[in-house]
């Protein structure tokens, strides 16, 4: 019998996006800027971790707080994203437009997962 791994997009998207905010920490920090790099790697990386464990989750509460919280994270990590760039800090950084369009798209897709969990939460209680 073949097992088959299953893909899960928001998994590897929220890692791949903590990896370029680890190379955009280490730029910035290149560039004397440490007090927002610092929020942005805190607030970056913690995407994926809470996403992770919410694949852990206990109940689909449970993975609806957890994804709740990666939702948040990801908000404050486009607020960050945003402040470096209208401040000059990102203006030579080589992979800014990737940043954008991978935070926005795991925002979205958040949005997405925890709306869809909420409706089908709400069916299998009313049942």
């Amino acid at each position: 019998m073949v097992s088959v791994i299953k893909k899960n997009e928001i998994l590897d998207l929220s890692f791949d996006f903590a990896l370029e905010i680890v190379r955009v920490t280490k730029y910035l920090k290149s560039k004397n800027e440490f007090v927002m790099s610092n929020q942005l790697l805190r607030s970056g990386t913690s995407i994926g971790a809470n996403i992770s464990e919410a694949q852990a989750a206990q109940s689909k509460n449970d993975f609806i707080a957890k994804m709740s919280i990666a939702a948040k994270e990801a908000k404050e990590t486009e607020y960050w994203l945003k402040l470096l760039d209208k401040s000059g800090y990102l203006n030579k950084y080589r992979n800014e437009t990737i940043l954008f369009e991978k935070i926005q798209s795991i925002v979205k897709l958040l949005s997405k997962i925890i709306k869809t969990s909420k409706v089908k939460s709400s069916i299998i209680n009313n049942q």
